[in-house]
């Protein structure tokens, strides 16, 4: 942690009513991250290397699939997707409860600003959490693969950028990352409860799926609002960034409004169109 983040850390810490913070789980509490940032530092352009394989597997496994009949892998996604919403519900309600503690506390200047995020307590664990958390979720792909499923570009652009980027910012510490985490762990939580059911053959209703893809798209709003935020404050020295991550920040949340938005039109909006939401 670097010292503009620990005095940011030791002042939400003494500021308010002490007895308003959360109860930390003992695994929360024992969780350090000094030696995993420092790990990040050292080696997390080896999120290219797993990027990289994760390409050549997709699309190697496809050609490998397509002279095969598609497998039906009910009852493993249905644990796997739970499996994800469990993570996710539990990684909402503790961020979420984290960040609504440093608004009520410092505002939301303070809550995309303040460096907390990779190091305070109940968030620290979830950050890191967070971050591991993009490589499993990769394994996605391959029930779509596997069920030789429709694989549309913005699913596996989704998943290389997010985890690039996921990576980039945690090595570097950045501003905004605590809003970043608490977004897709709560809209995580709605997606990968929805897909539980539909792994599970429950009948959702069509107004469920456009709620999941919603919440998606508000998630991207908010991402592109955040970044301009964090450009805007950056420039008064009080929002520790980089122009590098902003500008990666930037185009990948507006390339996703982009995409999310295309999808939803032609999936809920387009006439005589019966696509499939992921």
């Amino acid at each position: 942690m670097s010292s503009y983040g620990a005095s940011l850390t030791a002042g939400i810490m003494a500021a308010g009513n002490h007895a308003a913070m959360l109860t930390e789980f003992e695994f929360e509490r024992r969780f350090d991250p000094s030696e995993v940032v420092r790990w990040m530092q050292d080696n997390w352009s080896m999120s290219f290397a797993i990027c990289a394989s994760y390409v050549a597997l997709v699309f190697g496994g496809q050609h490998y699939m397509r002279p095969r009949p598609k497998m039906n892998l009910r009852m493993p996604m249905t644990v796997w997707s739970l499996s994800l919403a469990i993570f996710s519900i539990m990684g909402a309600l503790r961020t979420g409860s984290f960040m609504l503690h440093i608004i009520n506390n410092g505002g939301i200047r303070r809550s995309v600003c303040d460096l907390i995020f990779y190091d305070g307590p109940v968030s620290k664990f979830w950050a890191y959490a967070f971050m591991v958390s993009k490589v499993p979720e990769l394994g996605d792909t391959v029930f779509i693969v596997l069920r030789k499923q429709r694989l549309i570009f913005l699913h596996w652009y989704h998943h290389i950028t997010v985890l690039l980027f996921t990576w980039f910012s945690y090595k570097d510490m950045v501003a905004g990352f605590g809003w970043c985490m608490t977004m897709n762990y709560i809209v995580h939580a709605i997606m990968y409860s929805y897909y539980t059911a539909r792994a599970a053959g429950l009948r959702v209703p069509r107004a469920l799926a456009m709620v999941v893809t919603c919440a998606q798209l508000g998630q991207m709003v908010v991402g592109v609002v955040l970044t301009g935020l964090v450009y805007s404050w950056t420039q008064h020295g009080d929002c520790p960034s980089n122009m590098v991550n902003i500008t990666c920040g930037g185009l990948m949340y507006f390339s996703y409004l982009l995409l999310f938005l295309n999808f939803f039109y032609n999936t809920y909006l387009q006439p005589n169109r019966s696509a499939k939401a992921e």
